[in-house]
């Protein structure tokens, strides 16, 4: 165990040198995710607040403009070959555009908060099909996103020891359980032998 530690050694360091440039990464991927996890974190003591905070906005963000490429670069094509893994249909792309050219700025704005919802990657994708300026299209973003990082984040500080607390629960019902197991098969075994012995006298 000891040199695997020291093997691995190497790999911890790079982690805690580059951790922002992980959770960059990482938010790209998962940002809601990543944002609740990152503000466990931070109650630990493991990151600082404003640049955890930035750079999970930063991820998120970067996200957003990757959607929005693939909107408008072409997003048909791919959703009708993949957008069942993603829940995305061509049809809910054409519903979502038109809703578009009638809220526009709210769409924008109400995307970010619907993240896991089932259609916010629909709304980020059509942003793209229907050509909203990227400047204004990452704006609106950007200002739900400041809410939305915070949000979770606070989740993750607030409420992401729960899991410690649950942990704990579990062990000490385990416990418990083991303890009265126990008791009843030497129980068990104690009466068996008694009645086995009354036999014999017998």
């Amino acid at each position: 165990m000891s040199t695997m530690l020291q093997e691995l050694r190497p790999l911890f360091e790079w982690l805690l040198v580059y951790k922002y440039l992980l959770v960059f990464l990482l938010a790209i991927i998962e940002g809601p995710v990543v944002m609740t996890i990152g503000g466990f974190f931070l109650k630990l003591g493991h990151f600082a607040f404003w640049p955890l905070y930035l750079t999970l906005m930063a991820g998120d963000l970067a996200a957003d403009a990757i959607w929005y490429g693939v909107g408008y670069y072409g997003a048909l094509p791919l959703v009708r070959k993949y957008g069942k893994f993603l829940s995305i249909s061509e049809e809910l792309i054409k519903k979502t555009e038109d809703a578009f050219h009638r809220h526009q700025n709210k769409i924008l704005f109400l995307s970010k908060i619907t993240m896991g919802l089932g259609f916010a990657l629909v709304i980020l994708v059509t942003a793209g099909i229907v050509r909203i300026p990227f400047k204004k299209y990452l704006a609106f973003n950007a200002i739900g996103q400041i809410a939305w990082t915070g949000f979770l984040m606070s989740i993750g500080y607030f409420f992401g020891n729960l899991y410690l607390v649950i942990n704990e629960g579990l062990r000490t019902m385990t416990a418990i359980a083991f303890g009265v197991l126990l008791v009843a098969i030497i129980y068990g075994v104690n009466r068996y032998l008694r009645t086995k012995d009354i036999q014999n006298k017998l």
